[in-house]
This record gives C-alpha cells, structure tokens and sequence, in this order.
C-alpha cells in the first residue's frame, strides 16, 4: 500500500467527485495520471463511533460510472460464477480479503469489523467499486476479481478523464 497524504485541494477534490463533505480520510490510495484523488482511503470508525468496514473508497467519477456500468450488466455474477468454480481464483481472492483488512488495520482495530473487509470478500463478489478501489490502492496482483473488473471496464487508469476543475 502506497498512500499519500490528503491536501486540502484533494479534499475539495474529492468533494465534487462524491458530491458531499469528505470524513476520516486517512489519505490518497491511488490518484489519476493527472494527479487527482481516485481511491480515497478512511478510517475504520468514523469520528461519530461508526464502524467503517471501506478502507478503500473509489472517488473517481468516470471509473465509478464504468465500474457501475459492469455491475448493471453482471459482471458480479460471471464473477461468483468463476470463484465457486476456481480453487486458485478462490485461495487468491482470499488472499487479497487478508490484505485488506491488514491495510485497514494499521489504522485502527474495531471490534464490529473485524475479519469483515469489503466488496463480499473472501466468498462472495458484492461490490465491484471496493474491489477496483483495492486494486488501484494496493497494485495489480492483489486482488483478481478486482483487477479482472479493471480490465473489463472502460475506464482506464492510464487515461486521465477528470473534469477540468477536478485535476489536481
């Protein structure tokens, strides 16, 4: 994990992207090649005492829209398909379930949360936005199903597609 830690411009950033305040941020997990915020990360009980399983938040809103687009055309399904039939995707996706929670860890044990990361890990795939968010924050190689929705999406990170009055 490689974070950076969050200017003031990078929460205003952030507060066009997501259309609200931003809280708890911890830092930039993964930013555009321009230099905006793209996976914000927060810590894992909020100021007001909630328990904040999402570490790993995707901001970014052409990769939030693509990604959305992947879950209303099933990818999540052909996905859950894939990790009951694949002991490897399985060993890995757990894998990367530990990594998670490790990450989010270093900020914070809470008791409410603990063993649960995000996006249905280890055995389900519920939220692809946690998923891509993991792997834009920690590199390729760590999470499968999150790296697979990457490659399957039309956003890419290569490309900057931010709004001009949201680069950094």
């Amino acid at each position: 994990m490689s974070m950076t830690p969050a200017s003031g411009r990078d929460l205003e950033i952030m507060e066009v992207q997501l259309g609200r305040p931003m809280r708890d941020v911890v830092g930039i997990a993964a930013r555009c090649v321009c230099g905006a915020p793209t996976v914000v990360s927060t810590t894992p009980r909020l100021s007001d005492g909630t328990p904040f399983p999402t570490f790993y938040y995707l901001t970014h809103p052409a990769a939030t829209a693509a990604i959305s687009t992947l879950e209303a055309n099933g990818f999540m399904a052909v996905e859950q398909a894939k990790l009951a039939e694949d002991d490897d995707l399985h060993a890995a996706y757990e894998a990367a379930h530990h990594a998670y929670i490790a990450d989010r860890d270093k900020f914070g044990e809470v008791q409410e949360i603990d063993g649960i990361s995000a996006g249905g890990m280890p055995t389900r795939v519920k939220c692809l936005h946690a998923l891509v968010g993991h792997s834009l924050a920690a590199g390729t190689g760590v999470n499968p199903i999150g790296d697979a929705a990457l490659a399957a999406c039309s956003w890419k990170p290569e490309v900057c597609q931010c709004l001009p009055d949201a680069r950094d």
